[in-house]
């Protein structure tokens, strides 16, 4: 059975602006900041338009996706909000990152250090068997009240008792399409939305 008060949060897309970092990361690493050409893509290459990199430009800045970045990513607006409200609501939150474990107590100090109410990171990075995303594991044995991610493959496998709430943000490329939605209970334009409608369904409608 599910879990009374917990609730699941991806961070990247959800409760962090991943695709801001990697700008600041570009920038760090090539000394120049790129451009913004698509505000409204979904992935950080097509946002902001850079070049696909190759052999030793790929791997500095591959390096520089270390434990200081990972540390430092700043919070999409509203997420600490929504995430203050749920905890006064009563609920628990912990975040399940599709992130390599090494990382893991990186990301929880960037949490802590934002102010999040989130006392556990759990990361998920690996393969999984067909079907399955790499966080429906962990899903299954926190068997929280919702789980919310803004990718929609790792919605994938998780349990039937788990509320599936899909962040629909930047559309541009998304892989947010196709039979997998059917999969969903809920969709929202990012985490404030999804509180405002979990802890009063008949305020707002469904994005």
């Amino acid at each position: 059975m599910t879990s009374s008060s917990l609730i699941a949060l991806d961070a990247d897309g959800v409760l962090l602006d991943y695709n801001l970092a990697y700008a600041s990361a570009w920038e760090q690493v090539f000394g120049e900041r790129p451009v913004l050409r698509r505000p409204d893509a979904y992935w950080a290459m097509d946002r902001w338009g850079v070049a696909s990199l190759q052999e030793e430009a790929l791997g500095r800045f591959r390096a520089s996706l270390d434990a200081q970045f990972w540390s430092s990513i700043p919070a999409i607006a509203g997420a600490l909000h929504a995430c203050e409200q749920l905890c006064s609501a009563g609920y628990e939150l912990v975040c399940v990152s599709a992130i390599k474990p090494q990382f893991a107590e990186a990301r929880q100090a960037n949490l802590r250090r934002l102010g999040f109410p989130i006392a556990r990171v759990i990361a998920t990075s690996g393969r999984a068997a067909p079907g399955l995303s790499p966080k429906a594991q962990v899903l299954a044995q926190l068997q929280p009240l919702a789980f919310v991610d803004d990718f929609l493959p790792y919605f994938e496998g998780v349990g039937a008792r788990i509320h599936k709430a899909l962040v629909l943000r930047e559309q541009g490329g998304s892989p947010n399409a196709g039979p997998g939605l059917k999969r969903i209970d809920s969709t929202h334009a990012n985490l404030a939305g999804f509180a405002r409608w979990w802890l009063n369904p008949y305020q707002e409608e469904q994005t």
